[in-house]
């Protein structure tokens, strides 16, 4: 049977959502600003339009739930008012130009670490754009959030999930053992392996996206087990390594350079995680979020001169041409 689609208005799909969202029609009538009976009207006319039932009405103190018609056009509902949210925020960047709000996600290693000094470039450049920060550990969220045109620019960890992102590759992090400074790990010199790490207590992260757990990242799933302390904060992450309560498997990026009482050693024979930074790839993006990343890229490139001096001045000797 065709469908005529052209009845149905983005109200009635914004009532869709908001009904799954909230599980019943009076608490999404008050999330939407509407009556109870204007929503239940406007699930009714999209019925009709679709030709299907669309939300279970079980009645009584049970909440509503989607048909299986309902969720199959949930899916739907939601990429078409993330893309038109993504239209109007479009439509304010061209209406602004290079001034108001350059909006930007990222995690706490790259807020410390490479943020500031970008900012500081940044505001220089651009002093009438304003820079919004938005964190989250998990980059899964924030890439959401370019998506639904609430973020410009995002820093993330590769790879990156499905989507209509485009990203750069900024630089490669190490993964890196942090222990208290009379660890007896330190007989290792500078460099650890995960099999001198067996049986260690290990101190990580906690909400990141799946694939960046440290047990996947690293390719060694049984690394789960010696987990006893996971946290997003590195300063008590590091706090713990220095008490000598685990070694904390980290990035690089994620360690306080000038934290007393630990030694950093570097994991041996296992693959970097790769910054970069990623926008919508239909977006118009104004002139300030290319300099951001231009200026992202030129800050990443120092701070790889930065880790390597920290962690093989010979090899950043070498590279630099000094000494």
């Amino acid at each position: 049977m065709k469908r005529d689609l052209s009845t149905i208005e983005l109200r009635y799909l914004s009532a869709l959502i908001a009904v799954h969202r909230e599980g019943s029609f009076s608490r999404a009538a008050e999330s939407l600003g509407y009556t109870q009976s204007a929503v239940s009207q406007q699930i009714a006319r999209l019925e009709r339009g679709i030709g299907h039932q669309l939300v279970e009405r079980p009645g009584g103190p049970r909440p509503v739930s989607l048909t299986g018609a309902g969720q199959v056009l949930l899916r739907h509902a939601d990429a078409i008012v993330a893309r038109l949210s993504s239209a109007a925020a479009d439509l304010e960047s061209l209406d602004k130009g290079t001034a108001g709000t350059l909006r930007i996600g990222c995690y706490q290693s790259v807020g410390v670490r490479i943020l500031p000094r970008v900012m500081r470039q940044f505001a220089t450049t651009y002093p009438g754009v304003a820079v919004q920060l938005v964190e989250n550990e998990d980059d899964g969220e924030l890439l959401r959030q370019v998506e639904r045109g609430e973020l410009d620019l995002t820093f993330v960890v590769a790879p990156l999930p499905a989507g209509p992102f485009d990203s750069e590759e900024l630089l490669e992090d190490p993964y890196v053992a942090v222990v208290r400074a009379d660890s007896p790990l330190t007989r290792h010199g500078t460099h650890v392996t995960l099999d001198e790490l067996d049986g260690t207590p290990l101190i990580s992260y906690a909400q990141v996206r799946e694939a960046h757990l440290i047990e996947n990242r690293l390719g060694r799933p049984s690394l789960r087990e010696q987990i006893v302390f996971r946290s997003n904060d590195n300063g008590v992450i590091l706090g713990l390594a220095a008490e000598g309560v685990g070694a904390a498997v980290i990035p690089w990026l994620s360690v306080d350079p000038h934290r007393q009482g630990i030694r950093v050693l570097q994991i041996a024979g296992v693959g970097r995680r790769v910054i970069g930074i990623a926008w919508h790839r239909d977006r118009y993006q104004i002139p300030a979020a290319h300099a951001f990343i231009d200026l992202a890229h030129s800050v990443a490139r120092d701070e790889e001169v930065t880790m390597r001096i920290d962690l093989s001045p010979d090899e950043a000797r070498r590279v630099t041409g000094d000494g």
